[in-house]
């Protein structure tokens, strides 16, 4: 199709907004049915478990006027990472779709938990006790997990919580609200996707060459005090605040809905997690609504069992 054919065809006129989209996805038990009921009650056109060969004919169709939102997990039919992740790709090529993927994480032993409290099999192993389900999933999962968007823990989240999370993020009439995210980083494993503005912590003293700092991470009374030790640290910290505050508003009354920043150093343990801590705690105090991210911090706990399974 060329460029005459597609501006007569589905594409949004510049005058109108893009069509917003929000793929939800997460292990089986996380919250996500929750969350597609949240997404409809404010008014999303929600689709669950629609099979994923019929999706590129979905967005092919002429927006409905609503913004919707997709539930996408191992139930749905011919289900598979690597089509999710080539839908990610298509329809980031879309110019009339703003697209977002949601993904609701839970620890193993909450997991466990709630499917023992519904007596629910899994539906990865659907004639096997739910262990088995449970420890295989989050590793299916991996690689949608590294490209969300949006994370939300569901571990400690009543549905009361889980519904106020979901609207904080994807509220399509908010009342002049801004959104941030903050995440530390490892540069090792690459900038993380849709990061608005990045911050390099690589130049401040580094814990890791400190015996006794090694180990611990960026949220340690005793990290922070030895990364602040750096003479650099006051004045980074204090222009980083000072800009990131002087931005916000003006982002906020342009419209965007939602800010991504970033802290990266060389393992993303030490510095980038106190830079994000300091930073998140900074904007949480001035009233703005914050939400922080380790990513590499997060990794770790993954690739460390919390469950033997047989």
């Amino acid at each position: 199709m060329d460029g005459d054919e597609r501006s007569q065809g589905n594409a949004v006129p510049a005058t109108q907004d893009p069509w917003r989209l929000v793929l939800v996805t997460g292990p089986s038990g996380a919250g996500r049915s929750t969350a597609i009921n949240v997404l409809e009650d404010l008014g999303y056109e929600a689709i669950d478990n629609l099979p994923m060969r019929l999706l590129p004919a979905l967005f092919d169709a002429p927006p409905s006027g609503r913004p919707l939102a997709l539930g996408l997990d191992v139930r749905n039919r011919d289900f598979s990472v690597d089509a999710v992740l080539n839908l990610i790709v298509h329809i980031a090529d879309l110019p009339e779709l703003q697209a977002e993927l949601l993904y609701l994480d839970c620890r193993t032993d909450v997991l466990l938990r709630r499917y023992s409290e519904t007596r629910r099999r899994h539906p990865l192993a659907p004639a096997d006790a739910p262990e088995a389900g449970v420890a295989r999933e989050p590793e299916l999962l991996a690689p949608l997990r590294a490209q969300a968007d949006v994370l939300i823990d569901t571990s400690d989240l009543s549905p009361h919580d889980l519904r106020a999370e979901i609207e904080r993020w994807f509220d399509p009439n908010p009342a002049d609200r801004l959104a941030v995210s903050i995440q530390s980083f490892s540069y090792k494993r690459g900038v993380p996707r849709g990061i608005d503005m990045v911050f390099d912590c690589r130049f401040l003293r580094n814990p890791h060459w400190d015996d006794a700092l090694r180990g611990l991470d960026g949220r340690d009374p005793k990290v922070r005090t030895y990364i602040e030790a750096d003479p650099r640290h006051a004045d980074f910290t204090r222009q980083i605040s000072n800009l990131v505050t002087f931005l916000l508003p003006a982002y906020r009354d342009e419209g965007k809905r939602h800010l991504s920043i970033g802290f990266g150093c060389t393992g993303g343990q030490h510095r980038s997690v106190a830079m994000t801590e300091a930073l998140a705690n900074t904007l949480a105090m001035g009233g703005w609504q914050v939400s922080k991210r380790h990513r590499e911090l997060e990794r770790h706990a993954r690739s460390v069992p919390t469950l033997s399974v047989g």
